[in-house]
């Protein structure tokens, strides 16, 4: 047990013997009901000296826990609350409190999907009503982002205990580039969320690549219970390590990737890397900087880079180069057509 529990199962005994204001306490009292709370806890003595508890009882007068306690020694020996209603399980919250509590409640309350936060789910409800009762009209200030329509979020728990339990699904799917549904075992791995979508990664088959499923291109989920779980030693962290998202193609390697970066986005690209493996290699007198990195080309990559529109230039590899190129030619010849694509088209 820590040093900071057994302090607190210090103060709360202290506190419980104050309030009984029908019996004198005395220091040596105070230790004894302590060490028997502590014995209580952790099963075994755990002697206290006279001077925790004396720098317990300054703690618990000072400002430093917060708790401000009024406790005074009387007939030089005996130790109580001046305030007899006191007790620090009752101290009102600060607004500083309040507003920790306020973002907590709110931030928790966006993983609302999963089952795991079931269990706190009747204390987060107690909880904003005491803060709501606290302090009216609080608006939360830190949002997540979150997609509260996308399509197949309910599926998220029973994709999380298929996973926690080694439990092999049936999924229905219908990808974007399929024209029908196809149904199949699924060995789940993880959920991992990207750019606000989730996905499932597992595999179908031992004999067959890692894949990706978009959760909200699932149609329907069914189990085998007789179907043998694939047990493999996945590492997520090893798996996504060269890779922007969630698509890793097999068979390639990272390679390295070198770009151009203008001066008024130069400071947002050497603060917020687009990967970890990001390296300056070059400041250029008029703000701009030669950056590379080291990836597995994939659809997520070429998104985040085309998203920097005429900001950004792909020096090396020149593959790479001339495939984004054509891309935005392809965009610019969209455009420069004599009227915007029709609607019905």
């Amino acid at each position: 047990m820590s040093q900071n529990k057994n302090a607190l199962i210090r103060y709360k005994t202290i506190d419980k013997c104050l309030q009984n204001k029908y019996r004198q306490w005395t220091l040596e009292d105070l230790i004894e009901e302590c060490s028997e709370a502590l014995f209580e806890y952790e099963g075994r003595q755990n002697p206290i000296s006279k001077r925790t508890i004396q720098m317990d009882i300054q703690l618990m007068r000072s400002e430093k826990l917060g708790y401000n306690a009024p406790i005074v020694v009387y007939d030089k020996k005996y130790y109580k609350y001046e305030d007899e209603d006191f007790s620090i399980t009752d101290i009102p919250l600060t607004e500083t409190d309040m507003n920790v509590l306020t973002e907590t409640v709110s931030m928790l309350k966006q993983f609302k999907d999963f089952s795991l936060f079931n269990d706190v789910s009747d204390i987060l409800q107690r909880l904003e009503d005491k803060i709501y009762a606290e302090k009216s009209h609080t608006k939360p200030v830190i949002y997540l982002d979150k997609n509260e329509k996308l399509k197949g979020l309910y599926y998220l728990d029973e994709i999380y205990q298929a996973i926690i339990k080694k439990m092999v699904l049936i999924i229905t799917y219908k990808s974007f580039k399929s024209t029908e549904e196809t149904k199949f075992h699924f060995h789940p791995f993880i959920l991992k969320e990207f750019n606000n979508r989730w996905f499932l990664i597992g595999k179908k088959k031992t004999s067959q690549p890692i894949t990706n499923l978009a959760l909200d291109r699932i149609i329907s989920i069914d189990y085998d219970f007789n179907h043998p779980y694939l047990e493999e030693d996945f590492d997520a962290d090893i798996y996504y390590k060269d890779v922007i998202g969630v698509t890793v193609n097999s068979g390639l390697n990272a390679r390295r990737i070198e770009l151009w970066v203008d001066a008024s986005n130069a400071p947002y690209v050497l603060t917020k890397p687009l990967h970890t493996s990001q390296r300056l290699i070059k400041e250029n007198e008029d703000g701009s900087i030669i950056i590379h990195i080291y990836v597995i080309p994939n659809y997520e990559m070429e998104r985040l880079l085309l998203g920097f529109g005429s900001c950004l230039e792909i020096l090396k590899p020149e593959g790479l180069r001339n495939r984004m190129k054509k891309m935005l030619q392809d965009a610019i010849t969209r455009y420069d057509s004599e009227k915007p694509t029709e609607i019905n088209a």
